[in-house]
């Protein structure tokens, strides 16, 4: 709240205050903040020595990195206007749906945005990296869920600390919840030590009904961990349900690299939005004398981004407290959060939190009109 006093009282309208806001640009989606739709509930009401103004500032994530800047900007903006005494900013966030669902898709109205996270092989950290971003974004308050569509190799109950069989009522499966996420993976449907050996059209069926089946109530994000390649199982679920988009999960050198590439190419021509490319392993600093390494060579990640001209959301070292925390069942971002890593992974959450926010603007601009 902002007060002034020893200003000669002025007509202060709604409209006034609206033109003041329009200066505020959102910096992801370049527009300003009234057109976006972010101002809610506005108030003008008459004091002795002025107007009292009030809104709402709806963000369109609540892992905004801009939030307390705009706070700031709005209060001075209003305040800024003759006759105003007294501003009062709240703010909210909503995350918006990003898009409609095709002809035969399976339908999640409760699911706002479904984020695919997948690689062209195997071997570079994906699994670690949806548990790390899934834990990162519930923290900054979303309702988020992961779902575990690696079928012949489920990882996330070990990396989220789940090790119980699934539980159904009003048949539908109750998703776990650790770290603030909802999870569901066929590790929770299948005996330990067990190898799931499966032809293609099983594997499609099966992540349909773990996609399908599951009660996942009201979500913000839903993460979905494809299993690597471009087989049965990431093209049928790509196929299956609206996507707000895709990440690619790679490591530097050049033949993780080659295939992160093609795979984007394959993810576009099934007109798949490209969230952006993560780069994981990107380098390793000793712990004893702080000798960096790049193991797996470096920039590869950023500079596959440039080429596709797609967005560059990060880049993960080599850190051992992201594979404790693997190991624990504890996210670095809850178990580590003020550690290195588990910073990295709160800023690459945001910044893909943002390329959301992007594709859910249009889908609110083609709405207005």
């Amino acid at each position: 709240m902002l007060l002034k006093k020893g200003r000669a009282p002025a007509q202060v309208t709604p409209d006034i205050v609206l033109n003041a806001l329009r200066a505020i640009i959102d910096p992801d989606l370049h527009r300003d903040i009234v057109s976006l739709g972010m101002i809610k509930d506005l108030s003008v009401e008459p004091e002795q020595d002025g107007a009292r103004v009030s809104f709402v500032f709806e963000l369109t994530t609540p892992a905004c990195p801009v939030r307390d800047q705009f706070k700031q900007q709005a209060e001075s903006a209003v305040s800024a206007i003759p006759g105003v005494s007294r501003v009062e900013v709240t703010m909210s966030a909503n995350v918006r749906q990003s898009g409609p669902s095709g002809r035969g898709q399976i339908e999640l109205p409760n699911v706002r945005n479904i984020i695919a996270v997948g690689s062209g092989k195997g071997g570079v950290g994906k699994s670690t990296v949806a548990a790390n971003l899934a834990s990162a974004l519930a923290m900054t308050g979303a309702r988020v869920g992961l779902l575990d569509a690696d079928v012949y190799g489920p990882s996330v109950p070990q990396l989220m600390g789940i090790h119980e069989g699934a539980r159904v009522a009003d048949r539908k499966i109750v998703p776990h919840e650790a770290h603030g996420v909802k999870l569901m993976s066929l590790g929770f449907l299948t005996q330990d030590d067990r190898p799931v050996i499966w032809r293609g059209p099983m594997v499609g069926q099966a992540v349909k009904q773990l996609l399908a089946d599951v009660n996942w109530g009201e979500l913000d994000y839903l993460l979905v961990d494809l299993p690597p390649g471009t087989g049965d199982a990431p093209l049928t679920l790509i196929q299956s349900i609206p996507l707000s988009g895709i990440v690619v999960v790679t490591t530097p050198q050049d033949v993780a690299l080659g295939i992160a590439t093609k795979t984007l190419t394959m993810f576009r021509s099934l007109n798949v939005p490209i969230l952006g490319i993560i780069e994981n392993m990107s380098g390793f600093e000793c712990p004893n004398c702080g000798h960096h390494s790049h193991i797996f060579s470096e920039g590869g990640g950023r500079a596959a981004a440039e080429a596709l001209k797609v967005p560059f959301l990060g880049a993960l070292p080599l850190d051992e407290s992201v594979r404790e925390g693997g190991d624990a069942g504890v996210p670095a971002p809850v178990g580590a959060p003020d550690s290195a890593a588990g910073q990295l992974f709160n800023g690459v959450a945001r910044k893909l939190a943002a390329q959301v926010s992007i594709r859910s603007a249009m889908t609110f601009d083609l709405a207005v009109k």
